[in-house]
């Protein structure tokens, strides 16, 4: 079952306005599209925005308390043509000397 709501339109500069009531649960600042579907039959959906970025180069020396955590230094096995390659230059080193 849906609820409904009467409203009145006024005129706003050169447009026609209507007032949504808080009661539909639309916040205020909402980006709002209108499709006209037939006479006097519209269509409001929310126009999806882009999410805002948050600039957070005001927030150093603010927690002072904060440190941040060391680089996690990991240990990793050699690949084997790493050691393929150190093998060769390692056989070709005397003969070069020679």
């Amino acid at each position: 079952m849906s609820e409904e709501f009467l409203g009145r339109t006024f005129k706003s500069g050169n447009s026609v306005a209507l007032r949504l009531p808080k009661g539909l649960g639309i916040e205020e600042g909402t980006k709002v599209r209108m499709v006209k579907e037939d006479r006097m039959t519209f269509r409001v959906e929310p126009v999806d925005q882009p999410r805002r970025k948050i600039d957070v180069s005001g927030f150093a020396g603010k927690a002072p308390w904060l440190k941040p955590l060391p680089p996690e230094l990991r240990e990793f096995e050699e690949r084997p043509s790493t050691i393929a390659a150190r093998q060769r230059a390692e056989e070709e080193a005397p003969e070069r000397g020679a």
